[in-house]
């Protein structure tokens, strides 16, 4: 009985899931007739050469996270630009439960210029790089002044765009970065915090609920083989079941084009969003 409560959670949420999308509006074409569209970042990318090639050589446009100083960072961004994949600086950030963040680690006890200076050499230290999201960062995205030196620092850099993990409910992180002028989105959904494919199938559908109801979502995944076996199986289907995949870069663009898509809500309850109390990734 106790293996199979989170199976039979998952299918009483889901269930709840698909009752709440038959009685909400759906949006089948966006803008100009374009399909709903998704896009997923694969985090987390640095530290294993076999699954981030594995990762960087499946056949969809995904966008990939890479942080600073691991063994194979550099290495994969540029397999990643050579297939014209979309390669992101995953900066890690204090997290609440302060477990240790890597080389490169942003915190809120820096100076200033401590702060900046780490910052450029993080961008320094992964090639072709076109945004960037959080790594952990539960603390540090609650911290107003640290947010604003690090949107400062990402205006400078016009063409990069800024990803907020949204590893904590309290993170104000998207809003500086709006306030600064940045293009930038929000997590909807993690698709693999628990690693088998019953649940990564039931947050993937929660992402193509998402995209038909708010016409965009975004979804974080990590080089797990099981996340990457999944995706190889199912992201062949998308534009079956209506759905565009796309780099984060063309996703907030097409984000753009919607009135109101800088107040987009998150549209997660604590009831569907079971990754709620796994935030940190």
């Amino acid at each position: 009985m106790k293996g199979c409560l989170p199976a039979c959670l998952l299918a009483f949420f889901f269930s709840c899931q698909a009752q709440a999308a038959e009685k909400s509006p759906l949006l089948p074409l966006m803008v100009g007739g374009q399909r709903p569209a998704i896009a997923i970042i694969i985090d987390d990318m640095g530290n294993r050469l076999a699954p981030g090639v594995r990762a960087v050589r499946l056949p969809a446009e995904l966008t990939y996270s890479i942080l600073p100083y691991t063994p194979f960072s550099r290495r994969l961004a540029s397999l990643a630009h050579r297939l014209g994949k979309e390669v992101m600086l995953h900066l890690p950030m204090e997290a609440l439960d302060h477990r240790p963040i890597g080389p490169g680690g942003l915190r809120p006890q820096m100076t200033r210029h401590r702060f900046v200076r780490t910052i450029l050499a993080d961008l320094a230290a992964i090639p072709y790089v076109s945004g960037i999201n959080n790594h952990m960062g539960s603390l540090l995205t609650q911290d107003v002044s640290a947010m604003r030196w690090l949107m400062v620092e990402i205006a400078r850099r016009r063409s990069l765009y800024f990803i907020d993990s949204y590893t904590s409910r309290e993170s104000i992180a998207q809003r500086v970065a709006i306030e600064h002028r940045i293009t930038s989105l929000r997590r909807n959904v993690f698709l693999d915090n628990e690693l088998n494919p019953r649940a990564i199938g039931f947050y993937y559908r929660r992402l193509l609920t998402l995209a038909r109801r708010q016409g965009i979502a975004l979804a974080i995944g990590h080089p797990h083989a099981e996340t990457l076996e999944f995706l190889a199986r199912h992201l062949p289907r998308l534009l079956e079941e209506g759905i565009e995949l796309l780099p984060v870069s063309a996703l907030i663009k097409r984000a753009r084009r919607y009135e109101e898509w800088r107040r987009m809500p998150l549209l997660a309850s604590h009831a569907l969003e079971l990754e709620a109390t796994k935030a940190d990734n």
